[in-house]
């Protein structure tokens, strides 16, 4: 198994269980196919399996998080839009982390998009990386992004509406991976 599936099948098992990557780091998941074919992850050995160790999940550092971005940037008061309003354009919208120059450690990073007012039910956000779209959009704020190759890369972020037209994109960010 490689190391990019492991990466993803911590975070989501993460994820899951809802605890941070502390309380996943150094625990060992089972990976388990019934009769059926299917697979299933768990933490209980007596299930059998095959044992996997699972790789660190990054983290962001306290208080920089795009739920701070968004405090730091207050929305006007506007009431959240419903599914069906016509659109209105957000007060902000920009990649909140990583920060324009960040040099990553790692080949994988948490990209947050700073949203303001809050995104709207029927919005969904996509990330794009060297032009081309990365991760069909989802409604998030937060994206994980993996396997990067060594080098600069750009990022941004798109906004759709509910008939999935691109109404926003933020500034582009300038990453490093060495």
């Amino acid at each position: 198994m490689g190391k990019l599936t492991t990466c993803a099948i911590s975070f989501l098992i993460a994820a899951a269980l809802g605890t941070g990557s502390d309380a996943v780091f150094g625990q060992t998941v089972f990976r388990v196919i019934d009769e059926h074919g299917n697979v299933t992850f768990t933490d209980n050995p007596g299930r059998g399996g095959e044992a996997l160790e699972l790789a660190p999940l990054p983290s962001l550092p306290p208080g920089l998080s795009a739920a701070t971005a968004r405090m730091a940037t207050p929305a006007t008061g506007r009431p959240r839009g419903k599914p069906g309003q016509p659109f209105m354009p957000y007060d902000h919208f920009s990649i909140a982390l990583p920060q324009q120059g960040a040099r990553l450690p790692e080949r994988s990073t948490a990209v947050e998009v700073a949203i303001a007012p809050p995104l709207r039910d029927d919005h969904q956000v996509r990330l794009i990386v060297n032009g081309a779209i990365s991760q069909t959009a989802l409604h998030s704020d937060v994206f994980w992004l993996t396997g990067l190759a060594a080098g600069q890369h750009e990022l941004q972020a798109e906004l759709l509406d509910s008939s999935q037209r691109l109404q926003h994109r933020t500034p582009a960010v300038t990453i490093t991976v060495p």
